[in-house]
């Protein structure tokens, strides 16, 4: 195609344009989108209008004549339909109730599995983790969970303290 005929086809869906965003009663180009509709439903987006103003002039006017110029009615396109806000959450965890995670623990710990006790264990603070460490050593008692959790519990605290002080990139 040579740069007349393209310079001929822009000037002519510029004209096109104008007169159909005369006819909707208009300011701007982008206007006319929300009366071409897309075969996906809704109507055309404008990043959409100036890429086929560049690529697709022809297919462009042919829109343009048989929706806005050429009609008699203009009809506004409704939108798209969307996904309704929160929507697009993962739904492949399960919710438990309290008693079915204390039974899913002690089958665990019957089980003798420390990987699904670990998971399955409600996270606990320092200072809880430390209170009850000590009112085990208190009384004799060895527990590698108790002390498995403090450790956990430090680590969190000083990974908190590092992020804070971390200088901001």
């Amino acid at each position: 195609m040579s740069a007349a005929q393209k310079e001929e086809k822009s000037v002519n869906i510029e004209e096109m344009i104008t007169k159909a965003v005369r006819k909707i009663g208009g300011k701007k180009e982008n206007e006319l989108c929300k009366y071409l509709p897309m075969k996906t439903g809704g109507y055309m987006h404008h990043f959409t209008l100036r890429k086929m103003k560049v690529k697709q002039p022809q297919d462009l006017s042919q829109l343009l004549e048989r929706f806005v110029i050429n009609s008699d009615k203009l009809t506004v396109v409704a939108p798209k339909q969307r996904a309704a806000r929160g929507s697009r959450k993962r739904r492949d965890h399960m919710n438990f109730t309290r008693n079915q995670l204390e039974r899913m623990l002690n089958i665990a710990r019957l089980a003798g599995d420390k990987e699904i006790i670990t998971i399955l264990s409600p996270r606990k603070s320092l200072a809880t983790c430390k209170r009850e460490l000590i009112q085990s050593i208190r009384h004799n008692k060895i527990d590698q969970d108790l002390w498995n959790g403090y450790v956990e519990a430090v680590n969190a605290q000083q990974m908190m303290a590092e992020m804070m002080m971390a200088p901001q990139a």
